[in-house]
């Protein structure tokens, strides 16, 4: 009799796992909000940012601004923004002056619910403009003292940039989107663009997990087919 009651209570154990391991998870945003968000040092830079919180289940795990890019059926990046706790010490705690700010990029898993910070190498919240294809994202990075910039291409699950190539100085203050623009896309065969400051082009040809300079006169060749 005890040795029917452990195997009917495994089974309803077992039972009641499997149901909760198969229930979906439901992620959805909420509604656009406009805030003051600073992209440098002065405050008098700060501009308006459209911004919305993302919800998992209904809990609220983080805010995110600009359009999702769809990865696959089940995953999607999102540009991540913050709020930090902006008081001086000598300014009252008790009524905390908050600011947003830019950050990376969030990887959603609709199937998981699994929320992460994407890997991009380089990467700069405020001068960084990302452009996506697949599950590969290409940008201009700035190194970590903000004098280099680099055309780095990622690909999400590699922390290691398949590309980084560098591109000159930075020079002057960092503002949002203002030290490169987004890089261009091409299809069949899979390549990516940079333009310098100088309004130097550089083609890259990305294949799996590496990517190639593709000379100008090849580049000029594929455009013109």
């Amino acid at each position: 009799m005890r040795l029917l009651f452990r195997v009917i209570l495994c089974f309803v154990l077992f039972l009641g796992m499997a149901l909760a391991a198969s229930k979906p998870h439901v992620i959805t945003f909420g509604k656009w909000t406009v805030v003051k968000s600073s992209t440098a040092p002065e405050e008098s830079q700060s501009g308006d940012l459209k911004v919305r919180p993302i919800f998992l289940d209904g809990r609220l795990k983080e805010f995110t601004f600009g359009t999702p890019h769809e990865v696959t059926e089940n995953l999607f990046v999102v540009r991540r923004v913050v709020r930090v706790n902006d008081t001086l010490p000598q300014e009252s705690a008790s009524t905390p002056r908050w600011a947003w700010q830019r950050a990376g990029w969030l990887v959603v898993d609709r199937v998981s619910g699994h929320i992460s910070q994407a890997s991009l190498p380089e990467f700069d919240p405020d001068s960084s403009s990302a452009s996506w294809y697949r599950d590969y994202v290409a940008y201009c990075g700035v190194s970590e003292d903000g004098r280099k910039l680099y055309a780095v291409v990622a690909q999400l699950g590699r922390r290691k940039p398949i590309l980084k190539k560098p591109m000159g100085e930075a020079g002057g203050e960092l503002t949002a989107d203002s030290k490169c623009d987004a890089p261009s896309w091409q299809r069949a065969p899979t390549r990516v663009s940079f333009v310098s400051k100088a309004d130097q082009k550089f083609t890259f040809a990305v294949r799996g997990h590496a990517a190639e300079v593709v000379a100008d006169d090849d580049a000029e060749q594929e455009g013109t087919q």
